[in-house]
């Protein structure tokens, strides 16, 4: 006889071992279903290479909320957060380069080499940032009301609104701007140094399948600045032991509330009975059934490969057609005999830019060509890379005197032109990743020892992504807060009764957050009660 849970999760990721928390937390019988053979989902640390390990696809931390990491108590399950000494370290075409972090002075210090002006209108614009981002941080762990729902959604969006509604107007016209406007729109307004509007730009294109000019670009720049490490508010860390130390804490922390967690337990299609989402059936044929399925994949993979097409209306079907997915990103995790050293800043002793994010991307231009390159040819002639370098902090990541990168690229088309296969092209593009970075740092192409190399379509197999889409599904104004992943869906309730998400593609997105699994656990608890379902839940 099948064992009946009160809720079966689709997906072991961190979204949903934060969800499993919470209903295991509540008193509920929580059953995970995890397709690959370790939890974590992108948010893993794997060796790679014979005697070097790394985070392979999520790769440095930052938005993880706050109240996830306290209520799993995963600092006291062995989370350690290191803070980079500085933000980002940018290269420059001309020989120069460009520190961003350390402190405002420092900063100031820095944009003063390229522009007075920029360093003057620096701390104004950290302090219209740090406002704007203030409004996310209060409703990342809000649950956005529903289009055309019950009392209980006029009162959040009330409720929601009061915050926008009760700001100054210049400050609303900041956070017009910045949801509407494209990044160098915006950034034109404070700045005149390119290499300072791309040393901020660069957070605009980071899985962002567009250019800094496509409008609403600007979002993407301040989704990435709303985080926080250590308590210090927008800075940057990484995770000694990597991105797997955060999602093994978390499976302790479920283990310890008698989560059931299977791995190796690939979910093939969602049961529904009745128009009621009622289990679900693995790909070995086994059913698992529970009063609530919870899905942490991606709106696309969920509505388009594990449900009957039957179970959905035709209309919704169609804006699941349309749910934009792909982000542009190539992975690739390197080994290397040494650090890089780099033409602008010599050294393979450890510097803080190795130990920072080095972009190679030097201005706003090169992001927008990389962006039509990719959408004319299938990747950029000059890619954006991303260079982290953890194991200069971390050294249980490679032997000793040896190092591990991540190499995060943009701009590659989740689906290449002309019947092309990321199969038959993924080499040639990691090669050309290797040489942009070897014209910055001209050891680095003979130090590689070896890669693991990650196209768009090695992340959706490998890790269930969509379109190789890191966010699970663009953050574009008409897929953000009560939009995502639609509009009348966007309270983490499926369009089936029953049937609710807790992944990336519902608000506030992307990035190691724990906020979506956090958000979709208050609902399903909240529709188990009375009062729940008389103000319009299911």
């Amino acid at each position: 006889m099948s064992t009946r849970y009160d809720a079966v999760i689709i997906g072991g990721g961190h979204n949903g071992l934060v969800c499993a928390f919470y209903l295991a937390r509540a008193g509920l019988k929580v059953k995970v279903l995890e397709r690959r053979g370790v939890v974590g989902g992108a948010a893993v640390t794997e060796e790679f290479h014979p005697g070097f390990r790394n985070s392979v696809a999520s790769y440095t931390v930052s938005l993880l909320n706050p109240k996830v990491i306290a209520d799993m108590r995963l600092a006291e399950r062995g989370l350690r957060v290191v803070e980079r000494p500085i933000s980002n370290f940018l290269p420059q075409t001309d020989g120069g380069y460009l520190k961003l972090g350390g402190g405002l002075e420092r900063t100031q210090a820095e944009f003063r080499k390229f522009s007075n002006h920029d360093a003057e209108a620096l701390p104004a614009y950290y302090d219209m940032l740090e406002r704007v981002a203030d409004v996310l941080r209060d409703l990342a762990l809000k649950t956005p009301p529903n289009a055309g729902g019950g009392l209980k959604d006029l009162i959040a969006a009330a409720v929601q609104g009061r915050r926008l509604a009760g700001m100054p107007l210049d400050q609303q016209r900041d956070v017009l701007d910045l949801f509407t406007k494209s990044a160098r729109t915006f950034l034109d307004s404070w700045f005149d140094s390119e290499a300072v509007k791309a040393a901020f730009g660069f957070d605009a294109v980071v899985g962002n399948y567009a250019s800094p000019d496509t409008p609403g670009s600007a979002y993407v720049l301040l989704h990435h600045v709303f985080g926080e490490v250590n308590g210090k508010k927008g800075a940057w860390g990484h995770a000694i032991g990597g991105m797997g130390a955060i999602t093994q804490a978390m499976r302790k922390a479920c283990d310890d509330v008698g989560v059931e967690i299977d791995l190796d337990a690939p979910v093939a299609r969602v049961l529904v009975d009745g128009g009621v989402a009622v289990g679900v059936v693995l790909e070995s044929g086994q059913e698992v059934f529970g009063t609530a399925v919870v899905s942490n994949v991606g709106p696309k993979i969920l509505y388009e490969r594990l449900m009957d097409p039957a179970d959905l209306k035709p209309e919704f079907r169609r804006r699941v057609s349309a749910f934009k997915a792909g982000s542009g990103t190539f992975r690739m995790n390197v080994a290397l005999s040494e650090l890089p050293d780099f033409t602008c800043l010599p050294g393979k002793s450890v510097g803080e830019h190795h130990q920072s994010g080095v972009i190679i991307a030097p201005t706003l231009d090169y992001m927008d060509q990389a962006y039509m390159d990719a959408r004319q040819f299938g990747w950029s002639k000059a890619p954006i890379v991303e260079i982290l370098i953890p194991s200069t902090v971390d050294d249980s990541l490679a032997p000793p005197g040896q190092h591990v990168a991540s190499l995060f690229c943009q701009q590659f088309a989740p689906k290449l032109p002309d019947g092309r296969s990321w199969d038959d092209e993924r080499e040639a593009a990691a090669d050309l990743i290797i040489d942009t970075v070897d014209r910055y740092a001209p050891n680095f192409k003979a130090s590689v020892l070896g890669r693991m190399i990650l196209s768009p379509l090695d992340l959706e197999r490998k890790f269930g992504l969509a379109g190789g889409d890191i966010m699970h599904g663009a953050m574009s104004l008409d897929q953000l807060w009560a939009a995502r992943p639609f509009l009348g869906n966007g309270d983490y309730r499926g369009p089936v009764k029953g049937l609710y998400m807790c992944g990336a593609g519902t608000h506030p997105g992307g990035g190691v957050t724990g906020a979506p699994g956090h958000n979709a656990a208050r609902e399903i608890l909240a529709d188990r009660t009375l009062l729940g379902r008389l103000l319009g839940g299911r």
